[in-house]
């Protein structure tokens, strides 16, 4: 299990309001899109990461992590597994505090990379799911 529920919750309510959401462009028919829309609905920012650059949801987009002039918390990883791994260590080199893989998103090495670094770290995982349940769970 890549997601214990206090890391789950520890990610969603105290690392930080600003995510990077990595594979999120305009196109309403990817994932990525919706979940980014549920994340704004919860308060955060979501700052589009995809080689287009384009605006999403109303948020200037960038090609990289690196691009983001401003401090990221949570890199929200929307990639193909055989290139999360090098997303992951993109954002401990950017100072993010956790990465999220998405669904079907799994790179153990990187997860092990990742916690060694020192950042909390959920795989396989949907943060649009997760978010509504926090206030229905005690602890």
């Amino acid at each position: 299990m890549y997601g214990d529920p206090a890391t789950i919750r520890r990610i969603l309510t105290e690392s930080g309001d600003t995510w990077a959401v990595v594979g999120l462009s305009s196109n309403r028919s990817r994932a990525a899109y919706g979940v980014a829309e549920v994340l704004q609905r919860f308060g955060k920012r979501v700052v589009p990461v995809h080689p287009k650059a384009e605006t999403v949801h109303g948020e200037q987009g960038y090609a990289s992590l690196a691009d983001i002039p401003f401090e990221v918390d949570v890199v929200d990883v929307f990639v193909n597994s055989d290139l999360a791994g090098a997303v992951a260590d993109e954002a401990a080199g950017i100072g993010a505090k956790a990465v999220w893989f998405q669904l079907g998103v799994i790179d153990e090495s990187a997860y092990e990379r990742t916690r060694a670094a020192g950042l909390d770290m959920v795989m396989d995982r949907c943060p649009a799911i997760e978010i509504p349940t926090l206030g229905r769970s005690s602890g």
